[in-house]
């Protein structure tokens, strides 16, 4: 029986997918497994049985990446689960910066108590006057799956879409509409935007990308749209460009209190994948991502080790797998310590992402105790499973 704690509710569209050979656990100590949304992990002490944290949700800033990897604790996100509520939110956020409604709304209330507020809001909302976005230009910042469903639906609704994404990758850039063209300049997108939206992840070369000399770039009056991460954007660059009028109006998913206090801010309590729809299919993806890991030992969508697909676990022989660090000579050393016990390797696949490396292998018959004490005692290895 396989153990599973979650640190916070998740949704039964998910925890229902797991079988006989599982339970729920209050009791983190027995986790095989750890489901989790938004619980800061990082002072937590992990037990030893401990094999997958999933994270229900794309960003792991509450999950401590590289200590997990150091302990063979392979940590799996949900890309795409959530895409389309975020899709959505965006293109409310596009609305909102492009007409007069939030202020609109504020008026209507604050009026509320006048008898003829419909004749006064005639007058008024002269104020309130907008623009259409059709026909406009929006660039979009990363094309990953959020950013290319918000590049697709904006073409649908008229807009002159422009992508800018020097990492896209094949299977992104088959879901693109061939509408939206191609920036290969960021500067460029900046400067053509009436829109601008990013979708990048937060890392060494993303943050504060949107700095002065960004908002210098850009139209006069244009909109930036920020649903992604909140540190992208240089808050004290974004409030100077809003306060003398070189920008219109930044919408963005990430109330602080310099953001709070900007001139034509919109700002969302982080509303970006807070669907009913987004918490099912995120807890659905993340529960299967941890099945297939513990049944079969595949990691897929893990973001502090490789991907390796290997299939279900044969039905003859064993599987083992091995997590290490990406140093040379690995390979050689695992493969002899099963030749040395007198068993033939079937199959083996070896992947690496930085600094940490996955081997699985399939043999034709089962591990043997001794093979396995001594694959543990390699160095650089971090853990060594029978998965079957």
């Amino acid at each position: 029986m396989r153990h599973i704690h979650c640190l916070n509710n998740i949704s039964a569209y998910g925890t229902d997918l797991l079988t006989e050979d599982y339970s729920l656990t209050d009791d983190v100590s027995q986790a095989a497994g750890v489901l989790v949304r938004s619980a800061a992990m990082h002072d937590m002490e992990f037990p030893e049985e401990l094999l997958a944290i999933a994270r229900a949700g794309a960003g792991v800033n509450n999950i401590p990446l590289a200590r997990c990897a150091e302990a063979g604790i392979v940590v799996f996100n949900t890309p795409g689960a959530n895409a389309n509520a975020v899709k959505e939110l965006v293109l409310c956020g596009m609305l909102l910066g492009s007409r007069g409604i939030v202020d609109g709304i504020a008026w209507c209330r604050e009026n509320a108590d006048d008898p003829n507020i419909g004749k006064a809001a005639e007058k008024a909302k002269k104020a309130f006057a907008g623009r259409e976005i059709q026909g406009k230009k929006l660039g979009v910042i990363g094309l990953g799956a959020i950013g290319a469903l918000v590049a697709n639906a904006a073409i649908d609704l008229g807009m002159d879409v422009y992508g800018y994404d020097p990492y896209v990758s094949v299977g992104a850039a088959w879901r693109l509409s061939s509408s939206v063209r191609h920036a290969t300049n960021l500067d460029d997108l900046l400067r053509e935007c009436d829109y601008i939206t990013i979708h990048v992840p937060a890392m060494e070369g993303t943050v504060g990308m949107i700095d002065e000399r960004a908002c210098s770039l850009m139209k006069d009056g244009a909109v930036f749209l920020n649903f992604s991460r909140d540190t992208l954007v240089n808050d004290d660059a974004m409030a100077a460009a809003l306060a003398s009028g070189k920008l219109g109006a930044y919408v963005t998913d990430f109330a602080n209190p310099v953001v709070m206090k900007m001139e034509r801010a919109i700002v969302l309590p982080h509303l970006g994948a807070s669907t009913a729809e987004a918490e099912d299919n995120c807890a659905i993806m993340a529960v299967r991502q941890t099945m297939d890991y513990l049944e079969n030992g595949n990691i897929v969508n893990s973001v502090n080790y490789p991907a390796c697909d290997m299939g279900p676990c044969p039905a003859e022989g064993g599987r083992v797998a091995v997590l290490h660090a990406n140093v040379p000579n690995m390979i050689s050393q695992i493969t002899n310590v099963f030749g040395d016990a007198g068993v033939n390797i079937d199959n083996l696949t070896n992947k690496a992402r930085g600094e940490a490396a996955y081997t699985l292998l399939d043999l034709d018959a089962a591990a043997p105790e001794a093979a396995v004490e001594k694959l543990a005692a390699i160095e650089g290895v971090r853990r060594v499973r029978v998965v079957k």
